[in-house]
């Protein structure tokens, strides 16, 4: 694995950048390293069944439950358009079957046709399975672009961090700041980049058994519920868009202030592109760009990549 996992989120970034980020902890656009860490119920609204729903004495971790009765879920109170985003999971164990885990950006609260979506989808399994991490972008309503990849550890033993990197250029998914999957912009006009509407952050656990495991052949065991996704340590280092605002904000101009908004954001550096080829060689299980049933030419945009197998 060499040095996988030990570089920088972004390279080029100077000292100074790295650690005012570092330091960011439970931050968001504007807040200071100094300020308290804000609680579940600062930054987040409960979708769904409240009682499924727990908290840490001190609000900083959150757990969602699934039973055969619902699911639940939660969003940014918040929207963004561009940032980075980041989030400590520790997914469901044991036989966990037929249970999805949602991470993901949205551009709208209830899934509108035309919406515009950033989506990591955590797949359970049957005890001593993997759990496979499925990863997909929407623009206007369009999705398709699904990635699916095994992990290099045990997702549920402990807590590991998702993030997403979305600026005018490109987004990338990181997995313990490993970028596992690189998805760029073009320079022409385009039906593919998410580039024009803010989003909102979401997670939720919800029951998935018509497809999420060996297509639906494996059904959840509810003898095992409830099963519990653990959540803390939430970043939005963004540029915030009000949702009562109607025109884009100053931070979202192509050219920002913003380190995620900067030319050493816009593009893998030699050492992420050196892991990011290790991921695509050991642990990614499809790819839609290599779907020639579905697509028998590439989509435009895998042509964009700068990592390959």
């Amino acid at each position: 694995m060499g040095s996988l996992g030990r570089r920088p989120w972004v390279g080029g970034l100077t000292a100074a950048m790295i650690f005012a980020v570092a330091v960011c902890g439970f931050c968001f656009s504007g807040a200071s390293a100094a300020a308290a860490a804000p609680t579940f119920g600062d930054n987040f609204e409960i979708t769904g069944a409240e009682d499924h729903v727990k908290t840490s004495a001190d609000g900083q971790t959150w757990y969602l439950y699934l039973d055969n009765k619902t699911g639940v879920g939660f969003q940014t109170k918040e929207r963004y358009l561009f940032g980075w985003f980041s989030m400590n999971l520790k997914l469901a164990g044991n036989d966990s079957a037929g249970v999805v885990t949602a991470y993901y950006m949205c551009s709208d609260v209830d899934a509108a046709p035309q919406r515009d979506e950033l989506d990591f989808e955590f797949l359970g399994n049957r005890t001593g399975e993997p759990y496979i991490i499925q990863t997909n972008v929407y623009r206007s309503g369009v999705g398709g672009r699904e990635m699916r990849h095994s992990l290099w550890f045990d997702p549920t033993a402990d807590f590991h961090s998702y993030s997403i990197l979305w600026n005018p250029k490109q987004i990338v998914f990181f997995v313990d700041k490993v970028p596992i999957r690189e998805y760029r912009n073009s320079d022409k006009p385009n039906t593919f980049f998410p580039i024009m509407k803010p989003m909102y952050v979401f997670s939720s656990i919800w029951n998935a058994d018509d497809w999420a495991t060996r297509g639906g052949l494996e059904k959840t065991d509810w003898t095992k519920a409830p099963f519990i996704s653990s959540y803390r340590d939430f970043t939005a280092d963004a540029c915030s868009w009000g949702t009562a605002a109607a025109s884009p904000p100053s931070c979202a101009a192509s050219t920002g202030n913003s380190w995620w908004d900067q030319p050493p954001a816009w593009a893998l550096d030699a050492g992420q592109r050196e892991d990011s080829a290790w991921v695509a060689r050991n642990l990614v299980i499809y790819d839609y760009c290599d779907d020639r049933k579905r697509f028998p030419s590439p989509p435009e945009e895998c042509l964009l990549r700068t990592t390959s197998s």
